[in-house]
């Protein structure tokens, strides 16, 4: 069997609490990360590296923030694109003003900042919640867009409101070619998701998901409802703060404020509603769907006939197969491409037996 757990004892209770219990979980993430690290950055080409996965790396990490939010803590969001914008702002800034600091410090000072003002619109969710507070923090998104694009000293006084990207060194080492930023993106994004696995699994966690569960429930077991949303607020922002970053220096080199419109916001919200809410894996799965998909639409259309379909309908014509594919697979599915990949899992631990 794939997953057989005979003979696999946990002796200690650090052993226990380990985020993977079985060996084949623990083989398998070592042989994905090898591969990712490793023959990746030989195997692939620019246009990969440019176009689909740091742009898939980074859209998760965003469905990472916004998931702890709404998936664990049950606060619904629409101010995702925001909180992205503030964090990426307040990088380039750090970066413009304060000379030699290092580029990971300016990333988590430009998270910091993404969390504080994620903290400020999440004050509304202590009386509010539902779709109420969906609208309140729908305020964030018109606020900040318009806050960046009337005070030009966050663009350095930018007529266009355009920032570019900084230096991308660490410790000597240039990140400036497309593999280097694929690396940069990705080691980033996999250690904040490992820290994102060992929050959710720690007593904050159970807090979020009791409280997404019953607040009322979860107020009278002791649990304080003021400091758990909040931090759920302030966390979420500083994922999505750093996501926004890598969004514009590793990503498009150069963003502006409407570069994180409301669109932005509602395609982070499909990623962890496709990809599954509640679920780390999930955001990889609707990163990946919200990514290729479109891809494959474009290609199959310029396989067809010439003269068929309109040149300038076939964007339309992917939005509107990607919405209805959306509906009908939420339909169908609406745990999500996680809860197919647990299915899988449960049937690979009783193969080759039926039952």
């Amino acid at each position: 069997m794939l997953y057989n757990e005979a003979g696999q004892f946990s002796t200690r209770y650090a052993q226990d609490r380990r985020v993977f219990r079985l060996r084949q979980d623990r083989h398998a993430l070592l042989a994905l990360l090898l591969f990712a690290f490793v023959a990746v950055p030989y195997l692939g080409n620019d246009y990969w590296f440019s176009a689909i996965l740091i742009p898939f790396l980074v859209l998760s990490l965003a469905g990472l923030g916004l998931n702890l939010l709404t998936g664990y803590a049950g606060q619904l969001s629409l101010g995702s694109a925001a909180f992205m914008a503030v964090g990426a702002f307040a990088t380039y800034n750090f970066e413009l003003r304060v000379p030699g600091l290092p580029l990971l410090l300016s990333l988590a000072l430009g998270g910091v900042c993404a969390a504080l003002t994620a903290l400020l619109f999440g004050l509304p969710s202590l009386r509010i919640k539902g779709f109420y507070l969906l609208v309140s923090t729908l305020a964030a998104q018109f606020f900040v867009q318009w806050a960046l694009t009337k005070f030009s000293w966050f663009s350095n006084d930018s007529a266009s409101g355009v920032i570019s990207a900084p230096p991308l060194q660490l410790m000597g080492v240039d990140f400036s070619s497309p593999a280097g930023r694929y690396l940069f993106t990705l080691g980033v994004v996999v250690v904040l998701f490992w820290l994102g696995k060992n929050l959710v699994r720690s007593e904050l966690g159970r807090n979020w998901m009791a409280v997404r569960d019953m607040d009322t429930a979860a107020a009278v077991i002791g649990i304080p409802l003021l400091k758990t949303k909040l931090l759920a607020f302030a966390i979420s922002g500083f994922f999505l703060g750093i996501a926004g970053a890598l969004w514009a220096f590793t990503y498009l080199g150069t963003v502006e404020p409407h570069g994180f419109d409301l669109n932005r916001s509602f395609q982070v919200l499909f990623i962890i509603i496709i990809g599954g809410l509640g679920s780390l894996l999930g955001n990889f799965l609707g990163a990946a769907f919200i990514v290729l998909f479109p891809i494959l639409l474009s290609n199959l259309a310029g396989l067809l006939p010439a003269g068929l379909i309109d040149a300038g309908q076939v964007e339309n014509l992917q939005k509107m197969v990607f919405g209805a594919l959306i509906i009908l697979f939420l339909i169908k599915e609406p745990e999500g491409l996680a809860r197919l990949w647990q299915r899988f899992r449960e049937r690979a631990r009783r193969w080759p037996l039926r039952y």
